[in-house]
């Protein structure tokens, strides 16, 4: 996947998962899409270690599993710094 597919990709991902996080209003366009490429790699692992594929490219699956790992890390987040 080319850098600009890795950006739309994180930047949605990133973008569903503050509005199902609740921190939508916070967040801007380079924090979705920072929260988004990370949420992809965690996404990628938590998928691998439950027996499935991790991000394979530009599409729906990748976008969930992104999401997926986006809301974690913002879970987390959360939870550390209290926001």
């Amino acid at each position: 996947m080319g850098l600009c597919a890795t950006i739309v990709l994180g930047g949605l991902a990133g973008w569903l998962a503050s509005i199902i996080a609740g921190t939508n209003a916070r967040m801007g366009a380079i924090a979705n899409i920072v929260v988004g490429v990370i949420g992809a790699v965690v996404g990628g692992m938590v998928f691998n270690v439950l027996g499935g594929a991790g991000v394979t490219g530009f599409n729906l699956y990748s976008l969930l599993v992104s999401v997926v790992g986006a809301s974690v890390v913002l879970f987390v987040a959360k939870k550390l710094f209290k926001l």
